[in-house]
């Protein structure tokens, strides 16, 4: 912990800001420290050492779509830091009355710490409203109606889940030993096929947003037409390249797992489809959306094939690349039909994924800490006494 500690110290944190918003808006340095946090909390729980960072103050959560990981990550992570959780039900509050964003965010925040907010289900909307609900906490402080500036974590948007590809990173760097370590392995982040559709294309995205910056040969897969946001893709090419890593797309899952080091199979929709989609949940078009979702649902069966299974991982380095997946995983023969993993694979991979979500609250965490503190090392002192 002492060696953490001195690594903390010799990072530049003071532009790390109150928000954490998406991994491409944070610096190599607060990212590490993001992990060296995590780390350090995540140890001194596991010896029990209390980690209250506030003296008081709530965490307040906005999930606008269902959530198992990120809702208990986060009540988990604000309780060891020494808040109390308040998770608002937008249906019992004056949203619906005509309550302004910016009236909303300042009537929940007078004694607020920290906001979480998960708003996914509406592309080209959640990221947007997470930057009006922040500039309106920032308008309240500077006004003087808020005594405190909460900081806002995203929890999952259109277009980046931070917490899950951090939390991904943290298990990266455990499993291979370091960072350093991750530079010139191959991830393949895959489509895999699913009974369902509409799923979020922020998990891919937040992946090759993130591992593109550490020298890693990233390899996204999926059938022809299911590209992800044209601007997301456009910047992992960017960052591999400042990187000396590499991105490559490509229509072949059994491409994508050949010799690879780690291997991610999720399933999301099109771009295009969230893009239709968007459009018939705004407008209440039910008829539309069934229509939609029966397109989506026969071309999904198209590429049943695309699935994780034993003979898929045998293509991998030594035929024993790392599986990953958020979950829940779509595993066949046990939550469906035909999914994205076959039950063998996911069995002998069921502690790797769960120590993967382990991670989670602990980065949470880490980002209450350093958007909610003034000074971390002050604070680092104080937990330490």
């Amino acid at each position: 912990m002492n060696d953490i500690i001195k690594k903390i110290k010799s990072l530049d944190l003071s532009n790390y800001g109150n928000d954490f918003l998406l991994t491409w808006d944070k610096s190599p340095e607060e990212l590490e420290a993001t992990l060296l946090i995590a780390e350090l909390l995540r140890e001194r729980h596991r010896l029990g050492k209390p980690n209250l960072v506030f003296d008081s103050g709530l965490a307040v959560s906005i999930f606008r779509d269902n959530s198992t990981r990120t809702r208990f990550s986060f009540a988990s992570a604000a309780n060891a830091l020494g808040l109390a959780v308040s998770d608002m039900d937008e249906e019992k509050s004056q949203v619906s009355h005509g309550e302004t964003v910016r009236e909303t965010a300042n009537m929940i925040s007078f004694m607020t710490r920290v906001i979480g907010i998960r708003d996914d289900m509406y592309l080209g909307e959640g990221h947007s409203y997470m930057k009006e609900v922040s500039e309106a906490v920032q308008t309240g402080f500077k006004e003087g109606v808020l005594h405190n500036r909460p900081g806002l974590i995203n929890l999952q948007c259109d277009i980046d889940h931070p917490t899950q590809s951090m939390s991904d990173l943290a298990m990266l760097k455990n499993y291979f030993g370091s960072i350093e370590n991750l530079r010139g392995k191959k991830i393949a982040m895959s489509w895999a096929y699913s009974p369902s559709y509409g799923k979020p294309l922020s998990v891919p995205q937040g992946i090759i947003g993130l591992l593109t910056r550490y020298g890693m040969d990233v390899t996204l897969a999926h059938p022809e037409g299911y590209s992800l946001i044209p601007e997301v893709a456009q910047l992992a090419d960017k960052q591999a390249q400042v990187s000396d890593g590499s991105f490559n797309i490509v229509n072949d899952m059994d491409e994508a797992f050949k010799d690879a080091d780690i291997v991610y199979p999720k399933s999301w929709a099109p771009f295009h489809v969230m893009e239709a989609r968007t459009s018939l949940l705004k407008s209440s078009d039910k008829a539309g959306l069934q229509s939609l979702e029966q397109e989506c649902l026969a071309n999904n069966a198209k590429f049943t094939d695309w699935e994780c299974t034993e003979e898929k991982m045998k293509l991998t380095r030594n035929g024993e690349a790392l599986y990953m997946h958020c979950l829940p995983a779509d595993i066949t023969d046990v939550s469906c039909q035909q999914g994205e993993v076959s039950a063998s694979v996911f069995e002998k991979y069921r502690r790797d994924t769960y120590l993967e979500a382990s991670y989670k609250p602990f980065i949470i965490a880490a980002m209450m800490f350093l958007t909610g503190v003034k000074d971390p090392m002050v604070a680092l002192n104080k937990l330490d006494k």
